[in-house]
């Protein structure tokens, strides 16, 4: 295997106080004195999340506002309240980190309903204060393509919906998903709960590169415009045609499908076509994040899999968020095999290659951080001269004795 450097454009924003200030004070008018205002915490690995709540919260207790934070995360953590809180906890988002109290209670309100007759669900806590402030990353979603993503819509009609919320959704399919949510979305927007959101944009290195303000009006056209731009951020594989892809490690904390499917290129969606590109011919995960608490949802996307990957998984939290999701078979386990080596032997056994050394594997450690990979020599020739990307030196793949990847033992 051959070790590769990819160079990502490289937005990326320094100052995040100042500017969280900046952007929660231009969407704030008259006095907050008193006002008790929530602030959404989701299940996703976001960069300088806790930061950024943080000085939420630090902003509104200096215009003499009482902040909390509210989990807003549909039916992961096991759709129980300890176990969003302890989600929440493995991303960083704790009291003590951030300043504020965390409700992660799963009663729901109704804010009111759709012309369709779907039903705005709403946190009980979050329904009750004085107003909402959105807080999310923007970026392609797992489960549908366009108009726009994952981010501060989503985060009102799945996030802060709960079980309800985020089941109601997950029924209308991937076709209808986009429209439900926008939907559901104008009906918290026009209960004036909404006082606006900060919308996050990260680079292809995981970190932040914009944290724009959304006025509540402006929120549904303006996340069309930001999902673009996310969209053109994101990491990509560095060729179209891979035999084997081995992922190091996958897990919520990279995507809400632990792999990322927009990155992998494999849907596994009834009723929804493949992407045309990458063309990934077996897939082999090796590990699970610890971060994920147990969650291994999108482990069906893989063709293959380790025992100590399978070990990891904790049924309950897995199983509630693949049973909501209504994605059934992205919580199927692959095929399961004792040890990294027998994973990766098995999925080239099943191409039967003609020449097993010709084989065009790429080793990535997860579908978030792409700059850093490791290729097979057949690869070489699409990448060399390619002024974004250095070629560095060749390695023999290690195992253990006991046949795990020697870095990752």
């Amino acid at each position: 295997m051959v070790g590769v450097r990819i160079q990502f454009p490289r937005l990326k924003l320094d100052r995040i106080p100042d500017v969280v200030d900046s952007r929660i004070g231009s969407l704030l008018s008259g006095p907050s004195r008193g006002r008790r205002y929530a602030l959404t915490a989701g299940s996703r690995g976001i960069r300088n999340i806790g930061n950024i709540l943080e000085e939420s919260r630090s902003f509104f207790e200096r215009v003499k506002a009482e902040p909390f934070a509210v989990a807003a995360m549909g039916s992961h953590g096991g759709a129980t309240s300890e176990g969003q809180r302890k989600l929440l906890a493995h991303l960083g988002i704790t009291e003590e980190t951030i300043g504020a109290p965390i409700l992660t209670d799963m009663d729901v309100v109704e804010l009111g309903r759709t012309p369709s007759g779907l039903i705005a669900y709403c946190d009980r806590n979050a329904a009750e204060c004085d107003g909402i402030l959105v807080i999310n990353r923007v970026k392609p979603h797992t489960g549908f393509a366009e108009p726009f993503g994952s981010g501060l819509l989503k985060m009102l009609a799945v996030g802060l919906g709960k079980v309800p919320g985020a089941a109601q959704i997950h029924r209308q399919g991937p076709a209808q998903m986009a429209q439900a949510i926008e939907d559901i979305a104008r009906v918290f927007i026009d209960s004036g709960k909404v006082i606006g959101g900060l919308a996050i944009i990260e680079n292809a290195y995981d970190e932040t590169a914009e944290i724009v303000a959304v006025r509540p009006e402006e929120m549904i056209e303006k996340e069309r415009e930001l999902f673009q731009r996310a969209k053109a951020m994101m990491p990509r594989l560095p060729v179209e045609d891979i035999d084997v892809l081995i992922i190091d490690e996958i897990g919520k904390n990279y995507s809400g499908s632990g792999m990322d499917v927009n990155v992998i290129g494999r849907w596994r969606l009834p009723g929804m076509p493949e992407p045309s590109s990458p063309r990934v011919q077996r897939i082999v995960a090796l590990r699970l994040s610890p971060e994920s608490d147990g969650n291994a949802q999108g482990v069906g996307l893989a063709d293959f899999v380790t025992r100590r990957l399978v070990d990891a998984m904790d049924p309950v939290n897995t199983y509630m968020n693949t049973i909501t999701s209504t994605f059934l078979q992205r919580g199927f386990i692959p095929i399961t095999m004792p040890t990294d080596r027998d994973a990766i032997a098995a999925a080239l056994s099943s191409l039967a290659l003609p020449d097993a050394s010709q084989a065009r594997i790429v080793r990535i450690p997860n579908t978030l951080h792409l700059d850093r990979l490791w290729v097979s020599e057949p690869l070489l020739p699409e990448l060399r001269g390619r002024s974004e990307i250095t070629v560095g030196s060749s390695e023999i793949l290690r195992f253990t004795a006991d046949g795990m990847l020697a870095d990752l033992a």
